[in-house]
């Protein structure tokens, strides 16, 4: 198959995604999210995507409206060997073309039966043998079912099995060595930078950022160059930046100028971490002071203690935790007072302030973090709503402290309590 004449100058991609338990929930489509990944890696935008059931013409509606607007087309699932897997056969008849038997596939499938032990090779998986006449074989490092690529009219159609390992070893072998050749040019490298944001609610960043490119030609200017996303999430606002040039190094300093220029807007909220997650920033600072660090949790439940001993080598400078949900444990372990425990109550600034300094007391860290609060559902008052959460840290005899309503369910409210602590945390050492 040779490189194709086009006139449009980045290749546009279509993701077709196949199978009943996709449309029912019942399997998540990690395929499609891996697969637009791997494609903007290579330099192709992924214009649309659909998913669709186990019907032939359902498949054959997709596949021909995708064709019409896309340069490529991946079709993943339905190629197996049972009755439900279709798609190789309702392609080749959307298209007219007739099924062959590829004697090689048929020989190497019968040697991969034998290599494993199964004695006879079931007829039912004959089918993954046939190939839609003018079709290119990609081979399949880890199963049985080949990839298929086929040339129709302007566009590239690829059918790849539905199982994810299978998918990426096809397509990081002979599906990406056909893409170079037959897309050529029409890769424009993308490049991506994304910055981590937490304690601003989205619509907020987004109006700070629209006012400042207004009222700053410079700003205005960088951002030009990129493409902004924002996407948010219990923890936080990450912004994605995005810039693509077939010279890498020019897409690189366009992403340099637009973080440059954002960060006086956002270096209030924004944190450094590769991972994308604060602990990461939160474990670092801790460790380059030599400090460490114990938690008392309430409402929490352990949310923030679990999170920092997920990353390994938290012992450095996490020593441990205190989840202290009942008063009468915030009074025995972290010696909060029971006269201000009944006069303030538990969500209280008080209280929160106690809890820090007892548990680095006992614990002997040098910082102390806590936090207390309403999570809900239940047990909220018009004093102390639903989502109240009262944060206390203690460095050095130094305390502070900070009261946030957050918005959400039992589970938005433990998840932002938590980040909101670790920020606070992070922005204090």
């Amino acid at each position: 198959m040779g490189a194709c004449n086009m006139t449009r100058e980045i290749a546009r991609a279509a993701i077709v995604s196949v199978g009943n338990e996709l449309l029912f929930g019942e399997t998540i489509n990690s395929n499609a999210a891996w697969l637009g990944r791997a494609l903007a890696e290579k330099g192709i935008v992924v214009s649309r995507g659909y998913t669709v059931g186990d019907a032939r013409t359902s498949i054959q509606d997709v596949v021909w409206t995708a064709t019409q607007f896309a340069d490529l087309v991946i079709i993943s699932g339905g190629l197996g060997p049972t009755t439900d897997d279709i798609t190789r056969n309702a392609v080749a008849d959307l298209f007219g073309r007739r099924l062959h038997r590829d004697e090689s596939l048929l020989a190497n499938l019968r040697d991969r039966f034998h290599a494993h032990g199964y004695g006879e090779f079931p007829e039912t998986n004959l089918s993954q043998t046939e190939v839609p006449e003018g079709a290119i074989v990609l081979r399949n490092p880890h199963g049985t079912a080949p990839g298929l690529a086929l040339e129709q009219g302007p566009a590239l159609v690829v059918m790849l099995p539905g199982v994810p390992r299978e998918l990426h070893g096809i397509f990081l072998g002979d599906l990406s060595t056909l893409l170079e050749e037959w897309l050529g040019g029409r890769m424009v490298p993308v490049h991506h930078r994304t910055l981590h944001t937490t304690g601003v609610p989205e619509s907020r960043l987004a109006e700070l950022i629209e006012e400042a490119m207004r009222a700053d030609p410079p700003l205005a200017s960088a951002m030009a160059e990129v493409s902004l996303a924002y996407l948010p999430d219990l923890r936080g606002v990450d912004l994605r930046m995005t810039a693509s040039s077939v010279s890498s190094e020019e897409a690189e300093a366009s992403l340099d100028r637009a973080e440059e220029e954002l960060e006086a807007r956002i270096s209030r909220w924004r944190y450094r971490a590769k991972s994308g997650d604060i602990v990461e920033s939160v474990s670092g600072a801790l460790t380059d002071r030599g400090l460490t660090l114990a938690v008392a949790e309430s409402c929490t439940g352990g949310l923030i203690t679990k999170r920092l001993t997920d990353r390994p080598g938290a012992s450095t400078s996490f020593l441990g935790g205190v989840i202290a949900y009942d008063d009468s444990v915030k009074m025995s372990v972290l010696g909060v007072s029971q006269q201000d425990l009944s006069r303030f109550g538990a969500v209280s600034e008080v209280v929160a302030r106690q809890m820090a300094s007892g548990v680095s007391e006992r614990l002997g860290s040098d910082v102390g973090l806590a936090v207390t609060g309403v999570a809900g559902p239940d047990g909220g008052t018009k004093e102390k709503p639903v989502g109240r959460v009262w944060l206390a840290l203690i460095l050095n005899g130094a305390n502070k402290t900070r009261s946030i309503d957050f918005p959400g369910d039992r589970e938005a409210v433990r998840e932002r309590a938590a980040q909101a602590a670790l920020a606070m945390l992070l922005r204090t050492l």
